[in-house]
């Protein structure tokens, strides 16, 4: 028997919940390797990176999964995903007037199930 809407607004709401979760300890482990958070979830017209971070002239921009397996959490920025961020940090550095002295790198933190987040720096 299918689920109810409701059932369905109720585990889209949990998997939301989840997601919010795991973009703060993503950007909390940032933090404690040195990075400054200069955006979260920032929304462009093309798309939505869940964190741009900075250390000295490197930029991150992150894309954060909350999975079981690590490998599930790589599997999941397939291309349209990598794309889209591409293209909305492309409109993020855009804006900045020093972005020609940024050097600009992709990484994907993959929250896991009580244990410390999963950095996977230069991941796409």
């Amino acid at each position: 028997m299918g689920r109810s809407a409701e059932d369905k607004r109720h585990q889209r709401r949990r998997a939301e919940r989840r997601g919010h979760v795991a973009e703060y300890l993503a950007a909390l482990y940032l933090l404690l390797k040195g990075y400054k958070i200069l955006a979260f979830r920032h929304r462009t017209r093309l798309g939505e990176i869940d964190i741009v971070a900075r250390r000295k002239t490197l930029i991150l921009f992150v894309e954060v999964k909350a999975r079981a397996r690590e490998g599930d959490a790589i599997d999941a920025v397939g291309y349209d995903t990598q794309r889209r961020i591409r293209a909305a940090s492309d409109i993020w550095l855009s804006r900045r007037r020093d972005a020609h002295l940024l050097s600009a790198r992709y990484d994907i933190i993959a929250v896991l199930p009580w244990r410390l987040p999963r950095h996977f720096p230069d991941a796409f």
